[in-house]
């Protein structure tokens, strides 16, 4: 049961992540329209919007997972963010770039199979 919620706060945890990763891509796509243009405005809107979704979902992560999990793993954006350069703009992902996500991986994997110490009381 408590290994199931805990797979279950991780996933919500990355879908979190996932809504957060989406803001610079449409901060990206408002670039294609004139400054204060109609889309160039709805698009900032829905920046905004999910920018207000994600601070919800942080704070409702932060009741779920330690902070020090949850930090480490905000990391993942940044392979998300790689990946949606490649998917949506046809921006290349040089070999630095795939060893810095084999790290970021490697290290979101080490912290969240690595077994949570008792804490001591401080008194």
């Amino acid at each position: 049961m408590k290994k199931s919620r805990n797979l279950l706060s991780f996933l919500f945890m990355h879908i979190a992540f996932l809504v957060y990763t989406l803001y610079p891509l449409l901060g990206k796509f408002a670039t294609r329209y004139e400054m204060l243009s109609f889309q160039f405005v709805a698009l900032y809107c829905v920046v905004f919007a999910i920018l207000f979704l994600y601070a919800i979902l942080w704070q409702q992560v932060l009741k779920r997972i330690p902070l020090t999990t949850a930090i480490a793993n905000k990391s993942i954006t940044i392979v998300w963010g790689m990946i949606f350069g490649l998917l949506l703009f046809g921006e290349g992902i040089s070999l630095k770039m795939l060893i810095g996500a084999v790290l970021i991986l490697s290290g979101i994997l080490i912290l969240s199979t690595e077994k949570e110490k008792p804490q001591e009381d401080a008194a």
